[in-house]
């Protein structure tokens, strides 16, 4: 399928389809003309890239994951042996990420309440 049509089927859009095959994680064929061609199987690809995208994985981490990664509609499935512990370490940086924010965001409350309220 060209591109077109793989912007109808996932809901993804031409740039970030090409940013994707810059990243290394889909490999469209190509014309002789240049044009991309996808495969069927290349939706679902797209599909799961966007699932581990919105688990706070970045593409660099994702083009190495995504052949240990199968899938449906509802779940993917790692099935690779060490993807698992690969995902609980990047879970784990997260959770420090967050357990940071939250700090940075309490010194930020507190110098905002020692500040005057905004109906002053």
């Amino acid at each position: 399928m060209r591109i077109g049509e793989m912007v109808r089927r996932t809901g993804v859009s031409e740039r970030l389809l090409r940013y994707y095959e810059q990243q290394g994680l889909l490999v469209p064929r190509r014309l002789p003309s240049g044009y991309r061609v996808y495969a069927e199987a290349d939706v679902e690809t797209v599909r799961r890239i966007r699932r581990l995208l919105a688990a706070g994985l970045n593409t660099a981490t994702i083009a190495q994951i995504l052949p240990c990664v199968r899938g449906d509609d509802q779940h993917l499935v790692p099935v690779c042996p060490d993807l698992v512990d690969q995902l609980r370490r990047e879970r784990d940086r997260m959770t420090v990420a967050i357990d940071e924010l939250r700090a940075s965001r309490s010194i930020l409350d507190t110098v905002i309440a020692a500040g005057p309220s905004s109906g002053d």
